[in-house]
């Protein structure tokens, strides 16, 4: 693609946006030793909230238009050119996409790890690849990772918990550190006892069972990112279990999900589990078994 065909495509992106199409007012540095040249800035397409938008043009009936989009993330309404997508259409839907993959594929920093004071294993998983391609492998640990976690974390806890990157990292980093606070702090008021917090990379739910019976644990928790989709990256979700041995039945599991910015608050979300946990310990169930 030539440099004219991009100039044109970039100016029918800021027409359809109601920016202005005069490109050349503002410049930028390419690399060095090449020269200056003319560019507008390109506004951040990911930052307008898809609800608010209005894309078809002259609707029938506006209010009812917008008011499908609040009930749903999902790509309502949206024009075409011809039998294809409009420019920005596409490319929004190219930059969720992106947003999506770099959650899965990306890491949680060290950096966020060291803040939250947590040491860190992994299981059986080598990298990303085979952790998507190998779900077995992200439900056990090898020798070393089982060993770590038995000489660092409190034998026989009321309540363990641990974070896990899961299918987002973005999830992880923008939720867990909020949640977690808030769980500890609502257990604290019950006067619940908590084992020793750690991070779990390439992490499965299932991991969870095996982390219950090497420290036999009362509730094992794990707070672990979702599959992200085009509607956000950055969804979380706790999963609690009582008693939980390798092997059992997923309906033994509770679950709290979508825990994020546009779905439950972080905070929120933490407050609720702990009330959760509470309700496990009385209950000694979970799942299916507890009635919430």
């Amino acid at each position: 693609m030539s440099e004219k065909d991009i100039k044109s495509i970039i100016e029918q992106v800021l027409n359809e946006m109601g920016k202005s199409d005069d490109i050349g007012k503002k410049e930028y540095c390419l690399e060095d030793g090449e020269k200056d040249r003319p560019f507008e800035d390109i506004p951040d397409i990911t930052a307008i909230e898809i609800s608010k938008q209005l894309l078809v043009p002259n609707p029938e009936n506006k209010d009812a238009y917008l008011k499908l989009k609040e009930m749903t993330p999902a790509r309502v309404g949206i024009w075409r050119a011809g039998p294809r997508y409009k420019t920005e259409t596409l490319l929004r839907f190219r930059a969720d996409h992106a947003i999506a993959q770099d959650a899965v594929f990306t890491y949680v920093s060290d950096e966020f790890i060291e803040d939250m004071g947590l040491f860190c294993v992994s299981t059986k998983c080598k990298d990303k690849d085979e952790y998507l391609t190998r779900p077995d492998l992200g439900r056990k640990f090898d020798d070393e990772a089982v060993k770590m976690i038995k000489e660092k974390c409190k034998y026989k806890p009321q309540v363990q918990i641990y974070i896990s990157d899961g299918l987002s990292s973005t999830a992880i980093e923008e939720n867990a550190k909020d949640t977690f606070a808030a769980i500890i702090q609502g257990l604290e008021e019950y006067s619940i006892k908590v084992g020793t917090p750690f991070f779990v990379k390439h992490g499965r739910v299932p991991a969870m069972d095996a982390i219950s019976e090497m420290l036999e644990a009362e509730v094992t928790v794990v707070l672990i990112g979702e599959r992200p989709g085009l509607a956000t990256g950055e969804s979380m979700s706790c999963y609690m279990a009582y008693n939980a041995k390798i092997g059992m039945s997923e309906s033994n599991r509770t679950v709290v999900s979508n825990i994020h910015k546009g779905g439950t608050p972080a905070t929120e979300a933490g407050a609720y589990i702990a009330e959760i946990i509470k309700k496990m310990l009385d209950k000694k169930a979970s799942g299916l078994d507890l009635k919430l």
